[in-house]
């Protein structure tokens, strides 16, 4: 009985629709931009904010920075506390490796720009990174030709590095491989042992393809360590299991006991984490995904009249048949789930045109803005689910006053 209402029901709207079919057309233009509309910019959301949080947790979920500076600013920020305190050091990195238990590893990291040269071609302001051996259990290394550097290597100091694939190829061409081969960084001579693979940029301009990688103990005969404008930080990766609250507290308690602070003093360094990072944003896309749902609510009003208009007039114009139909016996919900269902159909017909139109530019879109844009499962239920709830809305009242109609009155009507 139900299927047999359902192919009859589908049978009367497909016919309905398609003998108004500039009506139609014009009803399924309003859902469509409606449903494109707001899917579009919930994918533009999600994408953005997948990119966001991978380029985010690409930094190391499980790791804690310790720097001279907090990385959230509050309201009255109180910038003269944080001014005179002490940078993080090589040898501050050296005792926490003694002393925390809950820490996989601890590394060292200094950052500054040089200009590189290898025979007669150099490059300027490259990005040079000095780090201590562990660094490479912290941050994924990904070599695609060579190696990394040995422990005595690193605890030596010596005149060795690791080129990005950029670098490289700036350096010696696609056609000289770059490993064996030397470079100078400020009239110093370093051998290559390493090249990472092809990485491109995150969201934050973040990536391997510019960099060099130094010894940090190579790095102290060319710069100062404790120069607090090359952002000296110390990078601490937890054990497996190992909360970050933990990790935090046991950090907290041997950076007090190394920079000998009294109990009652307050800590001159800070421990950052990607968590808080990661709040600011939460804060960010709850406010775009509400812009979203207004931009997105008024387009899908629009289409939603658009609908019930079509609907009116489909019952004004079909009122003789209603009539004959009641007459044959049809009972008043067959006649209402006659007419929901042709709302329905039009609408949910919007919607999934709309999502496959999202569908064909997304990966369009992606390519403009260099970063990965995808239609989620989750978008695709939202368009199907608003599109359904938008043909009920609309449809529900011409179909319920069709299936009022007195039968004697509709068969009059002209």
């Amino acid at each position: 009985m139900f299927f047999t209402l359902l192919k009859e029901n589908f049978f009367f709207a497909t016919t309905a629709l398609w003998a108004s079919r500039l009506r139609t057309f014009l009803s399924l233009v309003g859902i469509t931009i409606g449903i494109l509309a707001i899917i579009s910019v919930f994918t533009i959301v999600d994408s953005l904010e997948y990119n966001i949080r991978s380029s985010i947790e690409s930094l190391g979920k499980n790791v804690i920075f310790i720097q001279k500076w907090p990385w959230t600013f509050e309201e009255n920020f109180p910038w003269w506390k944080y001014v005179n305190r002490p940078v993080s050091s090589l040898q501050e990195s050296n005792e926490l490796r003694k002393r925390i238990h809950d820490a996989e590893a601890v590394a060292f990291q200094i950052s500054f720009r040089k200009t590189v040269k290898a025979g007669n071609n150099s490059i300027e302001n490259v990005s040079v990174s000095g780090v201590s051996h562990d660094y490479s259990k912290i941050n994924s290394i990904d070599i695609a030709d060579g190696r990394y550097f040995t422990e005595v290597e690193s605890g030596a100091g010596v005149n060795v590095c690791l080129l990005g694939y950029n670098v490289a190829n700036g350096l010696f061409g696609q056609f000289v491989d770059p490993v064996s081969n030397t470079i100078k960084i400020s009239g110093q001579q370093l051998k290559v042992i390493g090249v990472f693979n092809k990485q491109g940029e995150d969201l934050f301009g973040n990536s391997t393809d510019d960099k060099i990688l130094l010894p940090v103990n190579y790095v102290a005969k060319l710069v100062d360590l404790r120069n607090e404008n090359l952002d000296p930080l110390i990078l601490v990766k937890g054990r497996r299991g190992v909360s970050n609250e933990q990790l935090k507290d046991e950090l907290m308690g041997a950076m007090r006991g190394i920079r000998r602070l009294k109990p009652n003093a307050e800590a001159d360094f800070a421990l950052n984490e990607i968590q808080l990072l990661s709040r600011d944003f939460d804060v960010m896309f709850g406010i775009i995904g509400t812009a979203g749902w207004i931009i997105g609510g008024f387009s899908i009003l629009v289409g939603g009249f658009g609908i019930a208009n079509i609907m009116f007039v489909s019952v004004k114009e079909r009122t003789n048949l209603i009539g004959i139909q009641k007459a044959l016996g049809a009972r008043n919900y067959s006649i209402l789930m006659q007419f929901l269902f042709e709302s329905v159909l039009l609408s949910m017909a919007g919607g999934v045109l709309g999502l496959l139109i999202v569908a064909v530019l997304a990966p369009q879109v992606g390519n403009w803005f260099n970063m990965e844009v995808f239609l989620s499962r989750s978008n695709i239920i939202l368009g199907l689910t608003v599109s359904f709830l938008i043909g009920i809305i609309s449809g529900f009242i011409p179909a319920y006053e069709a299936s009022q109609l007195d039968p004697v009155e509709a068969i009059r009507a002209s």
